[in-house]
């Protein structure tokens, strides 16, 4: 059986994140964009991300450029811009597809998963997996990472036993 912690993705910076490390963790999977008009969502993740870390949950920022060209930047601009604006400390990966059959392996699992209704039509879709590394909740663009829906689903995800 496939699980979250089954995937590597390529680093922002270099390097990679193999998402076994976080094994036991629940993890936000984000799909960001700096140029969008939910940009200011990475406020909120990274609130998330200084909330309950310590706690366990695990968030990846995965930038991409299939909405609206509007990531469409290098990966220094693109970590160089989420630092400078905000504070972002959370591992980002490097900019990927995640719609359509160029999407990364990651994002065609959690479709097969989720289903159609799931599938990210714009840009800060989030993915929240549990302590098994199986998807428990999503929520689209329109849904802000502080939004006490996001709150209590990672709250529920952190108490679970792994």
């Amino acid at each position: 059986m496939t699980c979250v912690y089954d995937f590597t993705l390529p680093g922002l910076e270099g390097g990679s994140i193999d998402l076994g490390t976080y094994r036991g963790k629940p993890v936000l999977l984000v799909n960001t964009a700096s140029l969008c008009g939910f940009t200011p969502q990475y406020e909120g993740l990274q609130a998330l991300w200084t909330q309950f870390q310590k706690a366990g949950l695990v968030i990846v920022g995965i930038p991409s450029d299939d909405f609206g060209h509007q990531e469409p930047g290098s990966a220094h601009e693109i970590a160089s811009f989420c630092q400078r604006n905000y504070g972002v400390t959370f591992p980002m990966a490097a900019r990927s597809h995640v719609k359509g059959r160029d999407a990364i392996p990651l994002f065609k699992w959690l479709d097969s998963e989720l289903g159609i209704l799931a599938r990210p039509r714009w840009n800060f879709f989030k993915y929240l997996t549990n302590r098994q590394g199986m998807p428990v909740a999503w929520f689209s663009s329109l849904t802000p990472p502080t939004a006490s829906r996001v709150r209590n689903a990672v709250e529920r995800a952190l108490k679970t036993e792994s």
